[in-house]
C-alpha cells in the first residue's frame, strides 16, 4: 500500500494528472458545441435503461403468475413483456441509428476544424513532423476525439443511472442481495489501477507505431518508381514485415495482460453469480422470497455486475481520449501563422493592380532553428515586368530566400515589403494572396488539367486557360490530346513528362494573374530554347508581373533585368561580364 501511495504521488509530481486535466480541458472545448447531440443520447440511453428494468420487474410478475405465486392474468402480464421487450428493440435500434449519424457528423466537423488548424500552423514548425505522423494524428486521433466526445460523458450519465436503478430495485424487493452486486469491486478497483498505468503506456506505444507504419506507406507509396528503379523490392517488403513484427508483438504484449485481466474478471463475475443463486435458492426455500422475484434479482445482478464493467471501462477510454487529445494539441499549440492583414492586402492589390508590385527585401537575417546561419544583411529588390534571378549552388539559400518572401518562415531581423506608389505592406501571411509559386518537383494534382488550372482561378474560362497554356509554351501539346484542357492528369502529374508537368505548373501560376510570380528551379526540366521562350512571354506579357527565378544554371541570365549571386550569406547583384562568364563557363 505504501508502495502505491509513493507511486500516486510521484505521478502527481510528474505533472501526469495535471497534463491529463489540461488535456480534458481541450476535449471540452469541442464537447460543449456537442451539448444537444450528448443530451439526445443520454435520453435514449436512460429510456432504455428504464425499459429494461422495467422488463424485469414484469417478468417476475409472469414467473410468479406461472408458478402460482399470483392470481394475475397471464395473457395481461405475457402482452406487457412482450411490449416492452419490442419497445427495447426498437429504443436500441433507433439509439444505434443516432448514434452513428450523430458520430459521424462530430466525426466530420471536428477533423474539418483540425485540418484546418493544421493548414495554418506554422510551417516551419510543421515540418518537424513526418507526413504520415501527421496524417495518423487528423485522422485515428481526430476519430477517437470525436467518438469519445459523444459516447463518454453520456455513457458515464447511463451506466450511473443503471446501476443506481437497479441497486434500488435490489434493496427495495430484498436487501441482502445488494450485498453480492460489490462482491467483485475490489478486484475491479484493483486491476482498474494496474489496467491504468499500462493503458497510457500502450496507447502512446501504439499512437507511435502507427505513426511509423503510416509515415513508411506514406513514403513507400510516394517513392515506388525510384524503389523499382533501384530494384528495391525485396527490401521494402523486409521492412514492413519487420514494422509488422513490432507492431503485432507490442500488441500481444498488452493482450497478454488484457486477457489475464479478463479471466480473472470473468472468475469474479462467475463466482458472484453462483454466490447470488446459491443465495438466492436459499431465500426461496426458507420462503423469504418467491420464484419471480428471485429470477429478477438474478438478472439484476448481471446487471449491476455488467455495469460495474462498463464503469471501470470508462478508466481506459479516458485514457486513450486524454492520449488522442495530446497528440493533437502538440501540433493545434503550436504557433499559427497571422493573417489579421487579409482586409489590408485586399486593398493593396485592388488598389495597385493594374501598375504592379515592387518587392523590397532590406537587410535581412535568418537562421534556421538548429542554428546555421543562411542570410546576414541580404538586400535584394525587384520590380513589375522584370524578371529578376537568384543564383548560387543548392544549399547556398535560394529556396530559402523564396520561402522567406512567400512568409513560410520568419526572418530573426531586417525586414521585406511590397509596395505600389506610394503605399507599402511588410511581408506576412496574407501577402501570400499576391503571389503566384511554382516550386521545385512536380506540383500537379489528379484531376483534369482544366480543375488544376481552376483551383487557383475558380472562374477562369476554357479561353483564359488556354491562353495561360500558352504563355506557359504548354498548349503545344495540350492542343493534341484527344481531350484537350479536360485531359486527365494522374497523381503526381503521372501520364506527363517532367517538362510538361512544369510547364503546366508555371501555366496555373500564370493564370492566377498575381502581381508576383516565384520560380524555383521551375524551368529545370525544360531544354534551354523552351526555358527562354517561357521566360520571353512572361517578361512581354501585358500584364504587369514581377518574376523571381532561382536557378543554378546560367542559359537564361541575359535576359534577366538583374541576377543575384547569393555569397557571403548576402545577395550580390552580378556585372554583366560575371553573367557572360557563368554562361560561357556553363
Amino acid at each position: 500500500m505504501k508502495e502505491k501511495v509513493k507511486f500516486i504521488i510521484g505521478r502527481i509530481k510528474a505533472g501526469r494528472l495535471q497534463e491529463m486535466w489540461r488535456q480534458t480541458k481541450w476535449i471540452y472545448q469541442y464537447a460543449r458545441h456537442y451539448w444537444f447531440a450528448m443530451v439526445f443520447y443520454t435520453l435514449l440511453g436512460l429510456v432504455s435503461t428504464v425499459l429494461a428494468l422495467a422488463t424485469s420487474y414484469v417478468s417476475k410478475d409472469l414467473v410468479n403468475i406461472i408458478t402460482g405465486y399470483d392470481a394475475g392474468s397471464v395473457v395481461k402480464t405475457f402482452c406487457m413483456m412482450i411490449g416492452l421487450n419490442v419497445g427495447t428493440t426498437f429504443l436500441s435500434q433507433i439509439s444505434d441509428f443516432a448514434a452513428s449519424y450523430l458520430s459521424m457528423r462530430v466525426d466530420a466537423e471536428i477533423k474539418s476544424d483540425i485540418f484546418a488548424k493544421i493548414l495554418v500552423t506554422d510551417w516551419e514548425s510543421l515540418t518537424g513532423y513526418h507526413t504520415g505522423d501527421l496524417l495518423t494524428r487528423w485522422g485515428s486521433d481526430a476519430s477517437a476525439i470525436s467518438s469519445g466526445v459523444l459516447n463518454f460523458i453520456p455513457n458515464a450519465v447511463i451506466y450511473v443511472f443503471r446501476f443506481i436503478s437497479a441497486f434500488a430495485m435490489v434493496v427495495v424487493n430484498d436487501a441482502s442481495f445488494a450485498v453480492f452486486a460489490f462482491l467483485g469491486m475490489p478486484v475491479s478497483l484493483i486491476l482498474s489501477k494496474t489496467l491504468l498505468r499500462r493503458m497510457v503506456n500502450n496507447n502512446q506505444r501504439s499512437a507511435a507505431m502507427g505513426a511509423k507504419m503510416s509515415g513508411f506507406n506514406q513514403e513507400t507509396f510516394s517513392n515506388i518508381q525510384v524503389i523499382k528503379a533501384f530494384d528495391l523490392i525485396r527490401l521494402y517488403v523486409a521492412r514492413l514485415k519487420q514494422l509488422q513484427k513490432e507492431y503485432i508483438g507490442m500488441k500481444m504484449d498488452f493482450q497478454k495482460m488484457s486477457m489475464g485481466t479478463s479471466l480473472l474478471l470473468s472468475t469474479v463475475g462467475l463466482l458472484v453469480s453462483y454466490a447470488s443463486y446459491g443465495w438466492g435458492i436459499y431465500r426461496v426455500w426458507s420462503g423469504a422470497i418467491d420464484y419471480g422475484t428471485m429470477t429478477m434479482f438474478l438478472g439484476l445482478s448481471g446487471t449491476l455486475t455488467g455495469t460495474l464493467s462498463n464503469l471501470t471501462s470508462l478508466v481506459p477510454t479516458s485514457i486513450g481520449l486524454t492520449t488522442s487529445a495530446g497528440r493533437l494539441m502538440d501540433i493545434l499549440d503550436m504557433p499559427r501563422e497571422d493573417y489579421s492583414a487579409d482586409d489590408e492586402v485586399k486593398a493593396f492589390l485592388e488598389a495597385h493592380r493594374m501598375e504592379g508590385v515592387s518587392l523590397y527585401v532590406n537587410d535581412l537575417q535568418y537562421s534556421y532553428r538548429n542554428g546555421t546561419e543562411v542570410f546576414r544583411h541580404a538586400s535584394m529588390e525587384a520590380h513589375p515586368h522584370e524578371v529578376v534571378a537568384l543564383v548560387g549552388p543548392s544549399g547556398e539559400g535560394k529556396t530559402t530566400m523564396i520561402r522567406l518572401i512567400l512568409s513560410l518562415i520568419q526572418g530573426q531581423d531586417g525586414g521585406a515589403l511590397l509596395t505600389g506608389g506610394d503605399e507599402s505592406v511588410p511581408l506576412s501571411p496574407s501577402t501570400r494572396k499576391l503571389f503566384s509559386y511554382v516550386p521545385q518537383g512536380n506540383t500537379m494534382f489528379s484531376g483534369t488539367i482544366a480543375e488544376n488550372m481552376r483551383n487557383v482561378m475558380p472562374e477562369a474560362t476554357d479561353d483564359e486557360i488556354i491562353e495561360a497554356l500558352k504563355l506557359a509554351c504548354a498548349w503545344d501539346f495540350v492542343e493534341r490530346l484527344p481531350e484537350g484542357i479536360h485531359s486527365k492528369i494522374m497523381e503526381r502529374g503521372g501520364g506527363f513528362s517532367e517538362g510538361q508537368a512544369q510547364r503546366l505548373s508555371i501555366a496555373r501560376a500564370l493564370l492566377r494573374h498575381s502581381p508576383l510570380l516565384l520560380l524555383d528551379e521551375a524551368t529545370s526540366a525544360l531544354d534551354v530554347a523552351t526555358e527562354r521562350r517561357v521566360l520571353k512571354n512572361i517578361m512581354t506579357d501585358e500584364y504587369p508581373r514581377t518574376c523571381i527565378v532561382t536557378t543554378h544554371r546560367p542559359s537564361v541570365l541575359n535576359i534577366c533585368k538583374r541576377v543575384y549571386a547569393i555569397r557571403d550569406k548576402k545577395c550580390v547583384v552580378l556585372a554583366e561580364e560575371e553573367i557572360n562568364e557563368m554562361i560561357r563557363n556553363f
